[in-house]
């Protein structure tokens, strides 16, 4: 059997044939993938709230005048819509923190969210409502079947690239523009 790689740390890349509404052009943070699967975070699809709106939800009292309550949420994935995930510099003691990376923690706990009431946050932070998961064997097969492209993940394009330009920076980040990449896959 093929050893398995493991993707933590990396960008999933659709491709232009992978139809799944969800997915189009989109680029998934991946937070975790072993031999049971992966879960991952859409990094470019946002949804029609911002920090503010949400925390006010959560009856998180907002202080005025911070551009971070102007950050978009994004839609993480199809899975647990309700409930939030924080990609940010390392940063803070929440209680529910792992660490990603040198560069990378997640938070699910709702006290960092507490934390950006009290204007509290980390320097850099992307919020999602949901995940996307993959269970044994079907992330590695999605991958066979030419759905995505892969990545290394790079917090520039997470944290400084316009939502709207993530999808073509990470593409770009291969060694070739969007343009050049075909609806369809093949196999050599």
């Amino acid at each position: 059997m093929e050893a398995l790689t493991n993707l933590q740390n990396h960008f999933l890349i659709a491709m232009p044939s992978l139809d799944d509404p969800f997915f189009q052009r989109s680029v998934t943070f991946i937070c975790e993938h072993n031999q049971d699967g992966a879960m991952g975070l859409v990094i470019n699809q946002p949804v029609e709230m911002n920090v503010a709106s949400l925390l006010q939800q959560l009856e998180i009292v907002v202080p005025e005048h911070s551009s971070m309550f102007n950050q978009q949420v994004f839609a993480g994935g199809p899975l647990a819509r309700d409930r939030g995930f924080v990609l940010h510099a390392p940063a803070g003691d929440w209680r529910s923190s792992a660490k990603l990376s040198e560069e990378l923690m997640i938070t699910t706990s709702k006290d960092i969210l507490e934390a950006m009431g009290r204007g509290d946050a980390p320097e850099k932070f992307l919020l999602t409502l949901g995940y996307a998961g993959w269970e044994a064997g079907q992330l590695e097969q999605e991958l066979a079947e030419n759905s995505w492209l892969t990545i290394p993940a790079d917090p520039d394009i997470l944290f400084n690239t316009p939502v709207n330009e993530r999808w073509q920076k990470a593409t770009e980040k291969l060694g070739f523009h969007s343009w050049q990449l075909g609806p369809e896959a093949g196999h050599a």
